[in-house]
């Protein structure tokens, strides 16, 4: 049976938004998916072109959205098509929009940085190593089945969040001397969220493309837009 995928894609290019998601399409093909891009989110207000879409893999940081657009994305998912992304492609996107942070169920904060003396104005200087802990709910969960917890050298995304969201993994920002918080936070890493009919997959690495190469973060990846998709 095939299904249509629809990438989404741009916004800022640190986060490189065309190498990203070229590197999981041979993996959306080899799935069963036909698949087209679009540059812009704007694609979101075609309600006839949306019903037709099993999943929407969104890799779009900051920018901007408009009404309809946004308005047409929730219906869509509501409706029963899958919305799954990484990093600050679906967790830092459309700040200015309320409407599309509560669909998706997780807004970037901040990702600490190294302590000063080691910070020297390029994007290294928010490369932590720490670590990603599976939940109960993610050692069982099909995305996350039979994996264990990893390390990665990259950012570390804060996030602020609901409790609609089943979270699979977790991070824990610590204290250091030189940040102002009093006591360790942990963030989700990887979860989802039902809306309506349709399904939501978030995580939150992927800075890079070899991040995104990581066995661990690649296998999560792929198995979540499966997981978002809707079967017909």
């Amino acid at each position: 049976m095939t299904r249509s995928a629809l990438i989404v894609r741009g916004g800022w290019d640190g986060h490189h938004p065309v190498e990203a998601t070229d590197l999981f399409m041979p993996f959306l093909r080899d799935s069963g998916f036909d698949i087209t891009i679009e540059e812009s989110p704007d694609v979101y207000a075609d309600a006839a072109r949306m019903s037709q879409t099993d999943l929407v893999v969104q890799c779009v940081t900051m920018s901007e959205i408009s009404g309809e657009a946004v308005a047409g994305l929730r219906s869509a998912v509501a409706a029963g098509t899958g919305l799954a992304g990484w990093h600050g492609g679906i967790a830092d996107s459309y700040r200015a929009s309320s409407d599309y942070l509560q669909l998706v169920g997780g807004q970037f904060a901040t990702h600490p940085s190294k302590h000063p003396d080691e910070v020297h104005g390029g994007e290294t200087d928010n490369y932590l190593e720490y670590t990603v802990q599976l939940t109960e709910l993610g050692r069982a969960h099909e995305i996350t089945a039979g994996l264990d917890d990893f390390s990665l050298r990259t950012e570390q995304y804060w996030v602020l969040h609901d409790d609609l969201n089943d979270v699979l993994a977790t991070t824990t920002h610590p204290v250091q001397p030189y940040h102002p918080w009093h006591r360790a936070i942990t963030s989700p890493a990887v979860w989802t969220r039902e809306w309506g009919a349709g399904r939501v997959f978030v995580a939150t690495p992927g800075h890079s493309v070899d991040v995104l190469s990581d066995p661990n973060v690649r296998t999560i990846i792929e198995r979540g837009m499966l997981w978002a998709s809707r079967t017909r």
